[in-house]
């Protein structure tokens, strides 16, 4: 049994946050969490919500390139990885994330949202995706 866990969707301004339910069977969107200055400014919210929620893993967003190698965008996710791990006493897994915000849009056209409340959830539903992989993933391997 996994516990409940974090998907992270690490953005330039901002980080979509979704957590699991108590058995780490399903994801659910938590909150949008916005920086301006610095990734410092994640830490407390953060912290709020792992401590609160006893959270043992988080599932973070590695934007990878289409062609699997790693850019500017997946070497920050890697840098936010260590940085998370610094911050808390959490295991940090990088979730390959490809598409994730594209599908993430296309669920919400399909529900005929406005595009200013699709850019109010569309990271926590790219998190939601991340953090979903990740349980699937971490269930198949204890089933093995």
């Amino acid at each position: 049994m996994l516990g409940k866990a974090l998907g992270l969707d690490f953005g330039s301004k901002t980080c979509g946050v979704a957590m699991s339910d108590a058995l780490g069977m399903y994801a659910h969107p938590v909150a949008t969490l916005y920086y301006k200055e610095s990734i410092d400014e994640l830490k407390a919210p953060l912290e709020e919500l792992i401590t609160k929620e006893r959270i043992k893993n988080i599932a973070l967003g590695y934007p990878k390139m289409m062609n699997n190698d790693v850019g500017d965008r997946a070497q920050l996710s890697e840098d936010f990885k260590n940085t998370l791990e610094t911050w808390f006493n959490v295991k940090v897994t990088l979730v390959d994330e490809r598409l994730t915000s594209v599908a993430a849009n296309r669920v919400l056209i399909d529900q005929d949202m406005s595009r200013k409340k699709r850019k109010q959830v569309v990271d926590q539903l790219a998190a939601v995706q991340i953090l979903q992989s990740y349980l699937d993933r971490q269930r198949f391997l204890e089933g093995k």
